[in-house]
This record gives C-alpha cells, structure tokens and sequence, in this order.
C-alpha cells in the first residue's frame, strides 16, 4: 500500500506543482500549509511549521514527508523569521516525525548554503552562506541530520540543493529578468559573461517525487540543477531570439555603478520602510557566476523536459501566448 506524502510548505510554487504531479501519478497526497492551496483546496491541511501541535494534528502516522515550507526572500523582515521558520521549524518537523513513526523526509535545501562558491561546486563544498536565508537551510539540514542518525537503518533523509528555480507562473528573479528583456527594458549590468545555474519546476518536483521512492535508509545530499550553464550574455541572447527580437545585448552600466545604485536603494529602503526590486546584494548575485555541479545523474533520474525546451516554455506562456487569470506565485 502506497503511504500518504504530505507537502509542507505545499501552498507555493513548487508546492503546487509537484501537486499536479502527485495527482497526475495517483499518488495519495495531502497540502500542511499556513496558506490555502489555490491549485488543490481540497487537499489543504492548516498548520504552520512554528506550531508544533498544529504539526502534530496535520501530519499521518508513518507517512513520508516532503518538506518545502521556508523564509527564503533577501527582505525578509524581521529577521528572526528565518530562524523561526526554517530552523524551528525543522526542530518541529522532526519532533513530530518521531513521535509518528515517520521514516522518510525529503527536505529541500538551496545552493544558498555554499555562498559566493567557486564555479561548479559540488555536493562537498564548502558550507559558507553570505545571507540568513543559507545559514538557515544549513542549520536545518544539521536538524533532520540528527532525527536520522538516531534511528540510521531505518530512517531515510534527502537533502535537495536546488539553484534558482523558474518556470511558468512564478514571479521570481528569473521572471523579472525576462519581463525586463521582453519590455525593452532590460539593462545589463556588468559585462555578462558570468554564468548561471538554473533548475526547471518541472524537473526539481519530478526529483522530488523520485526522491520518495528511491532511496533506502541514509542520507543522501543532491544539489539539483538543470545543465547546460549560459552565460547572461547568452542567457539574454537566447530570450531576445525566442521574442522575435535582435540577440545582441545592448546598453550595459558597469558593475560598479550599479552596485552604487543598489547601495542607494537600500538607504532609501531603510528611511521609507519600502521594498524595491532593486538592492546591492540583488546586483552583486546578479554579477556573480552562480555554477553548481550535481550527483544527481548518478541515481539514475532523468530530467523530464531539457532546459533548452523549458526556457521555450516558460518564455511563451509568459509572453508570446494569453493566460490571463492564471494563479501566479511571488518568490524571491
């Protein structure tokens, strides 16, 4: 008898998602979320991770969980929120995993926890967050480290490190970089040829429901990210094209002035109480080369929809084609 996943944090992006994909495979699911389910109502279970009694009345005996609830945005105010929620709530999750006989967790992670890394960091870098949001995951990882060692040939963890994740509907970075070169807008800072990992919704929920299935008791760490690399150049390029629009770049402001600009803005955000979709730590990770290696391929997981073919994707729902009055969700 296939057991129950619950989703925590199953409300969002990739929550919902996977959902869709859950119910397209017929697997038994339900939603633990401090947010209702726009996609799946139905399934929607109340709790929030900082309740650890609410956790205890949402969560079924011996059933496996994915774990996606987090405070993952750079403006996160106050700041104790990352603790409370991704640390705390690990903290609870794990509480109430034990006292449930639950022997499966799949936590995921982020990239955010190697930093500012060298390029094609795998699974055994170095740990060396810059912000709280990766000091956090990492704590948390640490957590559900500890709720299996304490049973280790009977507990099952896997840790997913997605980089950026994108894809339709989701109003993140990687959709703020695509409307700004769809609107003619876009402005490159610095001189592009810093790469970027990238990871498809698609892909990272169909690793996610392989991750339950597929492991026996241990740890298993896997960053997940969607190759090949591009450059912004390229990346920039390759969206002008998909628009019908000339490849070539255009205006470019050196790092350093908009670095400045960024600095500026996050004065002005500290006086008005205001947020901006413009700061000095968004400009330096928009500058930096973000490149991360994987595992992953070593378990045996295919990628459903190459990365080429969901940049297509996403590019001409968002842009090319009407969907209005679609759900969307706002990420960092």
């Amino acid at each position: 008898m296939n057991k129950c996943i619950h989703v925590i944090g199953g409300s969002g992006f990739i929550g919902s998602r996977l959902g869709n994909l859950l119910s397209q495979s017929g697997v038994d699911f339900k939603i633990v979320d401090k947010a209702p389910s726009q996609t799946f109502p139905k399934q929607i279970i109340a709790a929030d991770v900082r309740s650890r009694e609410a956790l205890d009345a949402a969560l079924a005996d011996a059933s496996i969980l994915i774990n996606l609830a987090a405070e993952h945005r750079d403006d996160v105010r106050p700041l104790s929120l990352y603790d409370e929620v991704n640390v705390e709530g690990a903290k609870n999750v794990c509480l109430v995993a034990r006292e449930k006989e639950i022997r499966t967790i799949v936590f995921t992670s982020s990239v955010a926890v190697y930093g500012f890394a060298p390029e094609n960091t795998d699974e055994s870098g170095q740990i060396a967050p810059f912000n709280d949001y990766g000091r956090t995951k990492y704590e948390a990882e640490q957590v559900y480290r500890i709720w299996q060692a304490e049973a280790r040939g009977e507990r099952t963890l896997v840790i997913v490190r997605p980089t950026v994740v994108f894809g339709e509907r989701n109003r993140g970075n990687v959709y703020n970089l695509l409307r700004q070169i769809a609107s003619g807008r876009f402005v490159m800072v610095g001189h592009g040829n810093n790469r970027k990992s990238m990871a498809y919704v698609e892909n990272v929920v169909a690793f996610l429901q392989f991750a339950t299935v597929s492991f026996k008791p241990g740890v298993h760490v896997y960053n997940y990210i969607d190759k090949p690399d591009s450059s912004m150049n390229t990346l920039v390029g390759t969206v002008r094209r998909m628009l019908g629009k000339p490849e070539k770049v255009g205006f470019r402001l050196p790092f350093s002035l908009g670095y400045g600009l960024g600095r500026c803005v996050d004065v002005l955000a500290a006086l008005t109480g205001k947020k901006f979709s413009i700061s000095a730590i968004r400009v330096k990770k928009f500058c930096s080369n973000s490149v991360f290696d994987t595992s992953v391929a070593t378990t045996g997981f295919v990628a459903p929809v190459a990365l080429a073919d969901a940049l297509e994707h996403t590019v001409r729902y968002e842009f090319i084609e009407s969907h209005t009055g679609d759900a969307v969700f706002f990420t960092e």
